[in-house]
């Protein structure tokens, strides 16, 4: 099993597919590798190289108990380019993933990266702050923490629809829904809480104003966990130099339901079209 040794040598998977140019796919909370498939197969039978890692706590890697924080997991992302020594990289993120890459950015330069594509993520600041009112309050925030924590396999099950904006006429099969549930339990109880933490508390407007490489936002504006006017066009105001393409009816999980349409505007921007 393919393997890497993160930044305090917690071990953690990976996948590696194809040949060509490096595409490196950071999942959301909770989710891991296999959450790209709908990417990863379609853009390896164009010519590129795909690879995804498991974030430590989640999936095949090391659930350990620690470094669930930006910089820790900057880090990892940094140890896993340096390990198979990739350039001119395309960063791929999906909603905390996208703060991962910021993070990476600001902590680690731009050497081996490229550009980036932001995928309906929570960045650059969704808590509510004095200088940020119409974020998410933290008491309401806590509340969803403390609701999901005490029965993770209801909550994740009754939250499925809502991922995918079923009720706007997204087609996704039941058996789907239920495989993209599990994979969002294969995490342990502290990082789907740490984790999450980090992605809603984390101010990061600072660092993507400071973005350097094109970057490719792409968001739905039926999304519930990451609502589109406070993340995906926020986000495009802040980056300089940003494209930004929103998806109608379109929620959370944007890579399963228009993964055509993500894969197009993916290759598009690449130059691999």
């Amino acid at each position: 099993m393919p393997d890497f040794e993160g930044s305090d040598g917690t071990r953690l998977f990976y996948t590696d597919w194809g040949q060509g140019a490096p595409v490196v796919f950071v999942a959301g909370a909770w989710l891991g590798s296999s959450s790209w498939e709908f990417q990863m197969l379609p853009l390896a039978e164009r010519g590129l190289r795909c690879v995804a890692y498991d974030r430590r706590g989640h999936g095949r890697s090391d659930w350990v108990g620690h470094g669930f924080d930006y910089d820790t997991l900057a880090d990892d992302l940094a140890a896993l380019l340096d390990q198979l020594d990739l350039r001119e990289v395309t960063l791929v993120a999906h909603s905390m993933g996208g703060g991962e890459v910021i993070r990476y950015l600001s902590r680690h330069g731009y050497d081996r990266v490229s550009r980036v594509a932001l995928i309906g993520t929570t960045a650059p600041f969704p808590l509510a702050a004095p200088d940020n009112p119409e974020g998410i309050p933290r008491e309401v925030f806590d509340a969803m923490t403390a609701e999901r924590t005490k029965d993770r396999p209801r909550w994740m099950a009754q939250n499925s629809q809502a991922f995918f904006a079923t009720h706007l006429g997204n087609n996704v099969s039941t058996e789907l829904m239920d495989w993209m549930v599990r994979q969002c339990l294969d995490c342990s109880a502290i990082a789907a809480v740490e984790a999450v933490k980090t992605a809603f508390r984390t101010d990061l407007r600072a660092e993507a104003a400071a973005i350097e490489v094109p970057t490719l936002i792409l968001h739905g504006d039926a999304d519930a966990s990451a609502p589109v006017a406070l993340c995906g066009r926020r986000l495009a105001k802040t980056v300089p130099d940003s494209l930004y393409k929103e998806y109608s009816l379109a929620g959370y999980g944007i890579c399963v339901t228009h993964a055509e349409a993500v894969n197009r505007d993916l290759l598009d921007f690449i130059g691999a079209a």
